[in-house]
């Protein structure tokens, strides 16, 4: 059998998908009788599960299967074809298992599959190309992943959507989600926010689920305002303290360039040295597997793959406590005499002149052994290329939603800092 002809077959598979949840209500009856007659309870979605797992598409081959699945996977590798490998995972839990094992993480293939790939590092090699639109208006920001080369920016992948809400007692907060739409901290949608202080020269990331086992939940009142409606329900729903971003005071009130610094308490600073690695979730919250293929087989346009999973392998723990969080700087431009302006090499990715453009690297103590290639490695870059329009590149070890929160607190005034 050809390629085509394979993937011919899985989307008729996935036109078949809709037949089975037509049918589903018939199906679950039968079910919940013949558990009836056992002297036993069982729940719908228990009966929805028991049922997709006992399709024909359950029982294909693993050999097979496997095949398939690798070869869509190596042959599509940008969105929105992308999404027919998510496809795969929705079908029954048989299938999504093989297709976590055959999907690597963006740190090892460059690509952003399951939604849980947002919390995970970027690649070493080359970053990930994203682009950030604002509007005005609603005071709302808009990631997007890049599916065309340069700068073009009318088609993007979405990412990430934030709000920007001013608190009462001065500062403000950036409520990350995961659609345009809801913004509720009690939403499964909510995945973090960036908050600052009255200055806007202070900012904290938190995310909402822990970054380790062993993480405290930051003793704040938007930390409580969580009901049962939780990304996951076996992890604590809180705000976690995962990054702080300061920028320098210009007490002398002269034109230039901002100072940023931030402190990644979740990342430990070997993560760049030769052979490190950076916290990576790879797990999904077991008690949200069962769900998983009836969400896709309900919401067949918008599959549900959760990633609130974060717990950290406890050599990832211990290496951060022994050699400390990484610390980010901006890189310092360059005056350039003909243009009379501050300026850094973007290679082509800034167009538009702006103080909110900056890069980071990592800022290393002289005891540490971090070769000189690894300091001037930019992790990320933020800048203008049009109105309300901005270029987000992010490499290993940080995460989009890590990159976002930190580009987000360049948005901010900042009328202490300029």
């Amino acid at each position: 059998m050809s390629f085509k002809s394979i993937v011919r077959e899985i989307k008729e598979m996935r036109n078949g998908i809709g037949n089975i949840s037509r049918r589903r209500s018939f199906d679950l009856r039968v079910l919940q009788q013949h558990k009836a007659r056992s002297n036993s309870t069982v729940s719908e979605s228990q009966c929805q599960f028991l049922f997709v797992q006992q399709s024909k598409w359950a029982n294909l081959p693993p050999e097979i299967l496997y095949d398939v699945i690798h070869r869509l996977d190596a042959s599509e590798a940008t969105w929105p074809s992308r999404k027919n490998v998510v496809a795969c995972a929705g079908v029954c839990k048989s299938w999504r298992e093989i297709t976590k094992e055959i999907v690597k993480t963006p740190e090892q293939c460059g690509k952003l599959t399951f939604p849980i790939s947002l919390k995970q590092p970027g690649p070493r090699d080359a970053p990930i190309q994203c682009f950030i639109k604002r509007d005005r208006g609603t005071s709302t920001y808009h990631l997007f992943l890049g599916l065309s080369p340069g700068l073009i920016v009318e088609n993007g992948k979405f990412l990430f959507a934030a709000k920007k809400v001013r608190r009462p007692t001065g500062g403000t907060d950036y409520v990350i989600s995961m659609t345009a739409e809801d913004f509720s901290r009690s939403s499964n949608t909510y995945v973090g926010k960036l908050r600052s202080n009255f200055l806007g020269t202070k900012f904290t990331i938190f995310d909402s689920q822990p970054p380790h086992s062993g993480a405290v939940v930051s003793n704040t009142r938007s930390s409580r305002r969580f009901y049962s409606k939780q990304v996951s329900p076996k992890v604590p729903a809180g705000n976690y303290n995962i990054a702080n971003i300061a920028y320098e005071f210009n007490v002398l009130g002269t034109r230039g360039p901002r100072r940023m610094q931030c402190t990644m308490h979740s990342i430990p600073v070997s993560s760049i040295q030769a052979g490190g690695c950076a916290p990576t979730p790879t797990e999904f919250p077991h008690s949200l597997d069962d769900s998983f293929s009836m969400s896709f087989s309900s919401h067949l346009k918008e599959p549900l793959v959760d990633f609130s999973s974060s717990n950290l392998s406890e050599v990832a723990i211990n290496v951060l406590s022994k050699d400390g969080p990484l610390v980010l700087k901006n890189k310092a431009p360059r005056w350039h005499e003909q243009l009379q302006c501050w300026c850094l090499n973007f290679r082509g990715r800034v167009t538009v002149a702006s103080v909110k453009n900056f890069q980071l690297v990592a800022a290393v103590e002289p005891s540490q052994t971090i070769t000189q290639a690894d300091q001037d490695k930019v992790i990320l870059q933020f800048g203008k290329i049009g109105k309300d329009i901005f270029t987000m590149d992010y490499r290993y070890p940080l995460s989009a939603f890590q990159a976002f929160a930190i580009c987000l607190s360049s948005f901010d005034t900042k009328l202490a800092c300029e």
